[in-house]
């Protein structure tokens, strides 16, 4: 996978887990870079649990979940 395709799919992972998880974000360019390393958590955690992502969307959900679990750490550590 190239960078800037890596990049584009962070992106729109964090955008998407900001909306939704509404009240847990960092604002549009705080989800946007939360998307990113989301992006690494996600598959990270897929390829610990033997699943592989395929395609445009495969990764898109893949990223979008790792967010969300980072987007639910940071809210649970901000208390």
């Amino acid at each position: 996978m190239s960078l800037l395709y890596f990049l584009l799919i962070g992106l729109a992972a964090g955008f998407i887990a900001g909306k939704l998880m509404r009240g847990a974000g960092f604002g549009l360019l705080g989800n946007l870079l939360v998307g990113i390393v989301g992006a690494l958590i996600g598959g990270f955690l897929f390829g610990l649990l033997g699943l592989h992502a395929y395609g445009l969307i495969g990764n898109l959900v893949t990223a979008t979940l790792g967010a969300i679990i980072l987007l639910w750490i940071a809210s649970k550590a901000k208390k």
